[in-house]
């Protein structure tokens, strides 16, 4: 359910860089959210820095939620950035394994399963 790459890439790198690769597959970045700051800010630290990071394609979007608002609880699209034993870990939700839960068109499927092979290609660009 899950995808992830690994890279040598630095985590600081791969921040500063992912609106630059996203942009280039058409994707958006609107917002992030660094858990450990905010936990740590709530009184529930935790030792990794992870960050979350929201993607979007507009045009990409607009086509999923005309077909199926349901398909809005998986949006905007997410990718978590952490360390995991000197390796940058690169991790999102596994669409391919998401809409084959989905009762939805032909047409919804290959639209999303076209959207999730670009997100790979942006999550496998450090590599």
């Amino acid at each position: 359910m899950i995808y992830k790459v690994t890279t040598d890439t630095p985590l600081e790198q791969v921040k500063n860089e992912l609106a630059e690769h996203a942009k280039r597959s058409g994707f958006g970045v609107l917002g992030s959210y660094e858990f450990k700051k905010i936990l740590e800010g709530k009184g529930f630290p935790i030792e990794k820095d992870i960050t979350v990071y929201e993607l979007c394609s507009p045009s990409a979007a607009q086509e999923a939620l005309a077909a199926l608002p349901e398909v809005s609880v998986y949006l905007p699209c997410r990718i978590s950035l952490y360390e995991e034993n000197g390796k940058t870990i690169i991790a999102t939700i596994n669409i391919f394994d998401v809409m084959n839960s989905i009762n939805a068109s032909e047409e919804l499927h290959a639209h999303m399963n076209s959207v999730y092979k670009e997100f790979e290609l942006i999550m496998n660009s450090w590599n």
